[in-house]
């Protein structure tokens, strides 16, 4: 069973690109960020004739999440309970007996900005609701972009870019939460080559000089940990013409 996160940036935009990459992967269940799409104009058709059933949760320009699924998704989620917010940042399903949770954690801007604030609060309350999830649902799988590094191994320049937005002990301590509720990064379950990333500015050739971040993840809970035999980094549409900033992360389990 493989599983993957895309952060799209903008399905009208990478949706034939999307749509290949199933053909050439037909992974499980993908989940994507950044649909920058109504839920009226989800191309719904296109995906069920790829083959995969899909739940979305859209708004127009910014945000938006969606479930792709070959297997039919029940008790879908629409963002974090009990947390108000007119973002469209999470779509949780259960696929099979897994509990699947896609999220675009919101990015921050910088740590002085009333916007990394609300990331501080949104990262408490996925912490909180995760915590009952899992009880719920113990074999779990949270992924997306987490718009955090993990620690300096994630970023191309840890020096120059030490305590600046994606790279704040504050934001690593929340991360270090969700996996002291029993998650697990599956990327670094396995030896990694290094400078290894999802993420490259548009900017500058990032991509061709390798000047990225690691800020895509797959977190697994601790029950599915000895299923988990592999996790990429697909770095092939990154290549792509017009490509997504961010490239799609890819696990599988036995």
């Amino acid at each position: 069973m493989q599983l993957a996160t895309w952060n799209v940036n903008s399905l009208t935009v990478r949706l034939p690109q999307v749509l290949d990459w199933l053909a050439a992967n037909p992974v499980d269940a993908l989940v994507l960020q950044e649909t920058k799409t109504t839920d009226d104009k989800f191309p719904r058709e296109a995906i069920e004739a790829a083959g995969y059933h899909v739940a979305f949760f859209g708004q127009k320009t910014y945000n938006g999440v969606a479930l792709l699924s070959k297997q039919n998704a029940s008790q879908v989620q629409k963002n974090i309970p009990n947390f108000e917010d007119d973002m469209a940042r999470v779509i949780a399903a259960t696929v099979d007996d897994m509990r699947v949770i896609g999220a675009y954690f919101p990015n921050g801007q910088a740590p002085d900005s009333d916007k990394f604030v609300y990331k501080m609060r949104w990262l408490q309350a996925l912490r909180e609701w995760l915590q009952t999830e899992l009880a719920q649902h113990p074999k779990l799988v949270l992924m997306g972009d987490f718009n955090i590094t993990v620690d300096d191994r994630d970023v191309w320049d840890p020096v120059g870019l030490k305590d600046t937005i994606h790279c704040t002990v504050q934001e690593r301590e929340h991360f270090q939460g969700l996996i002291d509720l029993g998650l697990r990064d599956a990327f670094r379950l396995f030896d990694q080559a290094e400078k290894s990333y999802s993420w490259w500015d548009y900017r500058e050739f990032a991509f061709r000089r390798n000047r990225g971040l690691r800020i895509d993840h797959i977190l697994v809970s601790e029950a599915l940990v000895s299923r988990v035999s592999g996790c990429v980094i697909d770095k092939a549409p990154r290549k792509n013409e017009r490509p997504s900033d961010h490239t799609p992360v890819v696990v599988t389990l036995g």
